[in-house]
């Protein structure tokens, strides 16, 4: 089965939801104006990815947030021609719109580094995220480094980083504590990885 041919003309965020609504078989990213197919997660990446799910959900209940944990398909609007799925996603105190496409006000967003995504997700991505207001916090999981780089803003603006290899990563807005040993998981045999490659 041959992929689907990508638009060739330009788009804003309202055409290209409406076009990937009718996509059925792949998962694609609008990149300024032009749709991009995203590649099919590695087991080790998608693993990761349910670790950090989960370990946000786990952060929130303790707190007793009026958040709610997202995975990866739901977008993040960056401008009129960009929208990013980040692997998981926070939004506080605002009403759940079951069937639109993208969040209206993140505070939290994560990614997970695959081999491919780390310049990107290092680069562009972090000002990308950061130019949307709402954003407090950007998780960058590095599993094969065993460590999550936390990108905060303050109430001024200015960004702080720290790098996480064990311990809690505070996350103030909203409140909460989540465990850098939690969100990267079990380690990996690398013998088993060879086999899932």
């Amino acid at each position: 089965m041959n992929a689907p041919a990508l638009p060739k003309q330009r788009m804003k965020v309202p055409e290209f939801l409406a076009w990937a609504n009718e996509q059925l078989d792949s998962r694609y990213e609008l990149v300024d104006g032009e749709v991009v197919a995203m590649a099919p997660d590695r087991l080790r990446h998608n693993l990761v990815k349910l670790e950090v799910a989960v370990a946000l959900r786990e952060a929130v209940k303790a707190a007793g947030l009026p958040c709610t944990v997202f995975t990866d398909g739901v977008g993040v609007v960056i401008n009129d021609e960009t929208t990013r799925p980040p692997d998981a996603s926070v939004q506080c105190g605002i009403k759940i719109k079951p069937n639109r496409m993208v969040l209206d006000a993140p505070l939290i967003v994560v990614e997970v580094v695959s081999p491919s995504s780390e310049q990107q997700d290092l680069g562009a991505k972090l000002i990308e995220y950061f130019s949307v207001p709402s954003i407090r916090h950007y998780l960058v999981v590095v599993p094969e480094k065993r460590a999550v780089v936390h990108y905060t803003r303050n109430d001024e603006g200015a960004l702080s980083t720290y790098i996480g290899r064990s311990g809690d990563i505070r996350l103030d807005p909203p409140g909460m504590t989540v465990s850098v040993a939690a969100m990267l998981g079990p380690e990996l045999d690398e013998d088993a990885e060879a086999e899932i490659n």
